[in-house]
């Protein structure tokens, strides 16, 4: 194989192809258009394809055909790549901004589907040197949505027949080390997520005579406080839990003597230990029912629970670093010293196979705006030149680890040179 002459042409067609699924995003588990993109892309690759039934996802499993393949109990690998978008309305003036109203991939799920893409069209033109399967799941609804505990209820850890052995994911960050370098970390790398929703009931009456009603408004904020009190008294330091208060209403703005019946708000909870998130749970209730008792209130409470931390196999993380080294080079990998305090569904899957989550840095900064936006924000870019990078790890993690599980000695050498990246395609 010309690696050379072949990584060129992948990074045009995964420029092209990041770019359409960038102009057309979408949001939730229902993604028609990107489904129907990504298997036009799938194509002739000999895959076995199975789409979603309750989301637009898509199941693709490569059958290896190296000589020592197991003739049963071959190993699995599982790659993943998020494909929804963001409500968010794009603020960027690139020529393939979003034409969609109100959606936008800002935090580059277009870039995940157009590198695992890649990775099936590497992996399916070696396929003879693998030995074993390739499970690559293009999964909706990351954002909020639990796609991935969707796809794990329809069966996508055992599509190839069995279990898989292992799972990779990565995701693009522009804040996270110099372009181009690679991060991860073993055990929690990212926090959980849940919601408190909390709904304080008190007496309504006139503004003139509080003594007469049972005013919910400085009992909402006492709590909001004393939530803050609660985490940073009741958890760990190192173990900690993290609140943010996202909406907060009650009353009417245009009857200010008026004292309300209620008052309702919301909260991010976010934790890395099983022990601190469950005893959050147990334990914010009683409190805020205390409060409320106190003032002769009530309160309702609830907690939904989101997406569980993201805890990542030690030892298929340190197989991660290594692979990253000998490809890419030791300079191009850092271990996270800390968890990250976002959150993924990917934790569903790492709850079930081991495997590791990798963090790709991708920023492109607009030149005099100092500090690349975020991911989540409007103006946020993310720099193409990391394209083939990705797709050259997503095939490399494959075609190594289902190596060293059928016992072999030598992996598949897919290393593909990606475009400098000082010259980055725009």
């Amino acid at each position: 194989m010309d690696a050379r002459a072949f990584a060129s042409d992948l990074a045009k067609d995964l420029i092209e192809l990041r770019r359409d699924i960038h102009r057309h995003p979408e949001v939730g588990l229902d993604l028609p258009l990107t489904q129907r993109r990504v298997l036009r892309e799938l194509q002739g690759l000999g895959l076995e394809i199975t789409r979603g039934k309750a989301l637009s996802s898509i199941t693709a499993v490569l059958r290896g055909g190296a000589p020592g393949r197991p003739h049963s109990q071959a190993p699995v690998v599982l790659l993943r790549a998020d494909m929804d978008a963001l409500a968010v309305q794009e603020e960027n003036d690139l020529e393939y901004a979003s034409e969609i109203p109100g959606a936008m991939h800002a935090c580059g799920h277009d870039l995940h589907t157009s590198m695992l893409v890649g990775a099936a069209r590497t992996l399916a033109a070696h396929r003879h040197e693998l030995a074993g399967d390739v499970v690559f799941m293009f999964q909706p609804g990351e954002e909020l949505h639990d796609g991935a505990a969707l796809m794990v209820a329809e069966g996508v850890l055992d599509a190839a027949g069995r279990r898989a052995d292992a799972a990779y994911a990565l995701h693009v960050f522009t804040g996270h080390g110099q372009l181009g370098s690679f991060s991860t970390r073993a055990e929690t790398i990212m926090s959980a997520a849940d919601t408190l929703k909390v709904t304080v009931i008190g007496r309504g009456g006139h503004s003139s005579a509080p003594y007469r009603a049972i005013d919910p408004v400085p009992l909402a904020a006492e709590m909001v406080l004393a939530l803050q009190s609660f985490t940073t008294r009741r958890f760990d330091v190192f173990d900690p839990v993290v609140i943010g208060i996202g909406a907060i209403s009650g009353g009417d703005l245009d009857a200010p003597n008026a004292i309300p019946e209620r008052v309702r708000f919301n909260a991010s909870v976010r934790s890395w230990s099983t022990a601190a998130r469950e005893r959050f749970h147990n334990e914010v209730g009683p409190l805020l029912a205390g409060i409320a008792g106190g003032h002769r209130a009530q309160v309702e409470v609830e907690v939904l629970p989101g997406y569980p931390a993201t805890i990542t196999d030690p030892a298929e993380t340190e197989f991660t670093a290594r692979t990253i080294a000998k490809h890419f080079g030791a300079q191009r990998f850092t271990r996270l010293k800390n968890p990250l305090s976002c959150s993924e569904d990917f934790s569903r899957v790492l709850a079930e196979v081991p495997g590791s989550f990798i963090v790709l840095s991708a920023p492109d900064a607009v030149a005099g705006q100092g500090e690349p936006a975020d991911n989540h924000s409007a103006k946020v870019r993310f720099s193409e030149s990391v394209l083939t990078d990705g797709a050259a790890l997503y095939a490399q993690l494959a075609a190594d680890r289902l190596a060293e599980l059928a016992g072999g000695t030598t992996a598949l050498d897919l290393s593909i040179p990606a475009p400098s990246l000082e010259k980055a395609v725009r």
